[in-house]
């Protein structure tokens, strides 16, 4: 079983920066990616970023030079730092793990972005 965390969200004034955090727990032997996703009141969950465990990384057009992704595979823990922030990014962040083919998700952290 894996368990995973995120942590990080937060209240900022557009324009302000956060960092969220994604540690998995447990059984976290070879963690093969970290995806990041959002959603917004009334809308649907939505992809953001990706980490593979070789490093390469995928970060979605519509925040791309604002957020980047990272990790750090011996604390099993990814990062999203977002950078710029939007009142349009104002969602609750989940994180994603696959560990052996199995998805994992956290419970989500609201960032809120204020115009």
């Amino acid at each position: 079983q894996v368990h995973v965390v995120e942590s990080g969200g937060g209240l900022v004034q557009a324009g302000g920066s956060l960092r969220l955090s994604c540690a998995a727990s447990g059984s976290t032997f070879s963690i093969k990616v970290f995806r990041w996703y959002r959603q917004a009141p009334g809308n649907e969950r939505e992809f953001v970023a990706s980490i593979i465990s070789n490093g390469d990384t995928n970060v979605v057009d519509f925040v791309k030079g604002r957020f980047t992704i990272s990790g750090d595979n011996a604390k099993n823990t990814a990062y999203l730092q977002m950078n710029s922030l939007k009142p349009e990014d104002t969602a609750v962040y989940y994180c994603n793990a696959v560990v052996r083919d199995m998805s994992y998700w956290g419970q989500g952290t609201q960032v809120t972005v204020s115009s």
